[in-house]
């Protein structure tokens, strides 16, 4: 787990975060992780785990969150050390921090909570890495504040991940200067691919996402230049308990990463102007 680390902050190398939205059980949470795991090792692209324990921000009551805490931790646990892969979830509340930095290696910050000051001072203090979703009510260059809050415990390790700005009712679109704008920060900016096609509360009780616009928007983002990519991944995203509508099959995650860490080798060049 070390090693990833100090290849995503130290070393800068291109990497992948993806994993589903939240844990429906342990035993398809573990077969996700073990594939993905495996195809990143044959293209020696750097790889994190990601799966929530808790999805606190769901449309509707009647939503599925998740297995909760204690539960959601205990797999994600067995997840890392089974596998020897490096973990990440989200955490809503300060209270949840000091038990989720217990098991995993990355704490993320929801795109709803990124200004949450307590919440990025606690996480900060931690000392593990922290990943904050920019908000889509968030312009880019306002995010060197948050940046600064985490910075301020004298935790360096911070990433900032785009997922879209609000464009009117139930929809999202990704201003790709803002990738370069956040690059400024000389922080790890990492490109939320699924997340960006979502339609915040587009099917009434639930997001609706349109998943065949994850892969242009990946490819604009890697041209652009970005650290890292998230992606939310299902073995059938259709009967998905959250997120289904945006989120990629695991059937076509192994021409995926190999794409990725192809265009990832690929000298795009500068041009100063």
């Amino acid at each position: 787990m070390k090693d990833i680390i100090s290849r995503i902050f130290e070393k800068r190398e291109l990497f992948l975060i993806a994993g589903p939205c939240v844990i429906e059980s342990s035993e398809h949470t573990y077969r996700v992780a073990e594939k993905l795991k495996d195809i990143c090792s044959d293209n020696q692209l750097p790889f994190v785990f990601k799966s929530s324990y808790d999805k606190a921000n769901r449309t509707s009551i009647e939503s599925y969150r998740g297995p909760g805490l204690e539960r959601g931790l205990q797999i994600l646990g067995e997840i890392k050390k089974d596998l020897g892969v490096t973990v990440t979830t989200d955490v809503h509340s300060v209270y949840d921090i000091e038990k989720a930095a217990e098991v995993v290696d990355i704490l993320q910050i929801p795109a709803f909570l990124c200004r949450q000051t307590d919440l990025l001072i606690t996480a900060g203090k931690t000392g593990k890495p922290v990943n904050v979703k920019k908000g889509q009510f968030m312009a880019p260059w306002d995010m060197k504040n948050v940046v600064e809050k985490v910075l301020s415990t004298g935790n360096d390790k911070v990433m900032v991940t785009e997922r879209g700005s609000c464009y009117g009712y139930n929809n999202l679109v990704v201003d790709m200067r803002s990738l370069v704008i956040m690059r400024e920060f000389n922080v790890p900016v990492i490109f939320d691919a699924t997340h960006s096609v979502q339609m915040p509360g587009g099917q009434g009780k639930c997001s609706g996402g349109k998943r065949e616009f994850v892969w242009p928007l990946t490819k604009a983002a890697l041209a652009v230049g970005v650290n890292g990519v998230f992606m939310e991944v299902h073995e059938n995203p259709d009967d998905a308990l959250c997120d289904g509508p945006n989120s990629m099959p695991l059937a076509v995650m192994g021409r995926v990463i190999k794409y990725i860490k192809n265009l990832s080798s690929e000298d795009w060049g500068e041009v100063i102007v």
